[in-house]
């Protein structure tokens, strides 16, 4: 398994836009939808074994978040040609038995991940009620295989301290996942298919 980090797009960027299909309703979501609330976009995949370590802590966490103001939002932008299992049909079952009570995107055109930098799945983007960038990095210290308990630490305590209406530790660590799987030449200029350390 390639492990891909986090850009680390700058603190402080505005959230770009977007306008996305949601295949668990049919519906469309865009950012507009939550103007004036601290967001965090998660970008996510199916089949990724580094989302799947997350998955059963994922629900919970953005359940409890939620429920103390905070909107969430997964974003996919996989090839689904090349990688079937994440396809929209099979995200919409993904989310169904993971317990997912967030919207769950599709990015099939991949300019709403490169518009956000994102490079791994997962990679998480925490907005302020301003929805300027306050923490972009890991959910915790676990990975597959490193026996380190799943907690949402990092995550949670920038959550909490946007929460609370104050800047996150800039002293923040890369997420660590796979590549997004660009689609045949597509792959932006800001990835470089590098292992992370």
């Amino acid at each position: 398994m390639v492990k891909t980090a986090s850009t680390m797009l700058p603190l402080g960027t505005a959230a770009p836009d977007f306008s996305l299909p949601n295949p668990i309703t049919g519906g469309t979501v865009s950012k507009a939808d939550f103007a004036g609330k601290p967001l965090l976009v998660m970008f996510i995949c199916n089949h990724c074994p580094f989302v799947v370590h997350l998955k059963d802590a994922l629900g919970p966490f953005t359940d409890e978040y939620q429920g103390k103001g905070l909107s969430v939002v997964a974003i996919s932008s996989n090839d689904v040609e090349n990688y079937p299992d994440d396809s929209p049909e099979k995200m919409k079952e993904f989310a169904a038995e993971n317990g997912f009570n967030f919207p769950y995107l599709y990015d099939a055109s991949q300019e709403v991940a490169k518009a956000y930098t994102a490079a791994c799945t997962p990679d998480f983007f925490l907005f302020d009620s301003g929805h300027k960038l306050a923490y972009r990095g890991q959910f915790d210290d676990s990975r597959p295989g490193n026996d380190k308990e799943i907690t949402g630490a990092d995550l949670r305590t920038a959550c909490d301290e946007v929460l609370a209406g104050k800047l996150p530790s800039d002293n923040q660590k890369p997420s660590i996942g796979c590549n997004i799987k660009w689609k045949s030449g597509a792959a932006p200029n800001y990835f470089t298919g590098q292992p992370a350390e």
